[in-house]
């Protein structure tokens, strides 16, 4: 069983990897990299979104319904197997079929006694070029809860969903120590290098400007490659309460980042910058609009 190094402190591992046109070679090497990281001790392993399969979503196109399967299903059978032999928790993300006609953007975890702990369904559902969700997916309807697994409660939330600050702050508010967030995002086609730079540092700084606000370790992995016309920029990192970054992979390799998060900085960074305590929630009705039309 994989040790923590000193009391309330737990190591993370994210898989930042590429992906074939093979689903059972990309699963068989997600749990190559997920035992890899278990023997450098990672407690909590997360893998990126829809890892199964290259990113099909680049187009519409029927035959891909043909990558989605139920949950429970094989992948979190075999997933399950490892969490149970490793003593780990496993986040994985999975296209899921709920039944015929609907599918969902759906991340799992699974707990270190191989049980599913819970899932959560991709709540914002992106339609941009080469980013096609809405297609396949149907918006979640299981909100943002977090889940208590035996190293930490945690909280998953999946790529487009890690603009919205209202997703991170629920999930932090149904007490999420660490938000998780499996993602697919990269460079398109002829954008200018200055703007592309800019639109990753922008992707880096929300996540961390959830985990200040919030209180929370925020963890995200990405893919990382080039795939159709888009190129992952990976960077997968863990980032503190204090928006501090942990660790942080390559834009270019797989990589396999292993983070300690100490538990106990969440307590006391909320003391030191107490936004949960200072809410004005008799105030915040007009979020439940589109716009305030003046």
């Amino acid at each position: 069983m994989p040790g923590k190094t000193k009391p309330g402190e737990i190591k993370v591992g994210l898989v930042q990897m590429s992906c074939g046109n093979d689903p059972a070679a990309n699963l068989a090497k997600a749990i190559e990299r997920i035992e890899a990281a278990a023997q450098k001790g990672a407690q909590v392993v997360c893998l990126q979104e829809l890892f199964r399969s290259r990113y099909f979503c680049q187009s519409e196109d029927h035959r891909n319904f043909k990558l989605s399967e139920t949950i429970p299903g094989p992948s979190t059978a075999a997933l399950a197997e490892l969490a149970r032999k490793k003593q780990i928790v496993i986040v994985a993300s999975l296209f899921e079929r709920r039944a015929a006609g609907i599918y969902h953007n759906t991340a799992v975890v699974l707990d270190a006694d191989g049980s599913i702990a819970g899932k959560y369904r991709k709540m914002h559902i992106p339609d941009d070029p080469l980013y096609y969700e809405k297609f396949y997916f149907t918006p979640g309807d299981l909100g943002f809860p977090s889940f208590q697994t035996r190293y930490a409660k945690i909280a998953v939330l999946v790529c487009w969903d890690q603009w919205f600050p209202e997703g991170a702050r629920l999930a932090a508010l149904a007490g999420a120590q660490i938000i998780f967030y499996p993602t697919a995002i990269g460079w398109i086609p002829n954008e200018p290098r200055a703007v592309a730079q800019n639109q990753r540092d922008a992707w880096q700084l929300i996540q961390r400007s959830h985990a200040i606000a919030n209180g929370v370790y925020v963890a995200s992995v990405n893919r990382v490659g080039r795939e159709g016309k888009i190129n992952f920029w990976g960077h997968s990192f863990v980032a503190g309460p204090f928006g501090e970054i942990v660790a942080q992979a390559n834009d270019k390799r797989e990589e396999m980042v292993i983070a300690k998060c100490d538990l106990a900085k969440i307590e006391a960074t909320r003391q030191s910058w107490p936004f949960l305590r200072d809410r004005r929630i008799d105030s915040y009705s007009l979020l439940l609009t589109r716009m305030l039309d003046r």
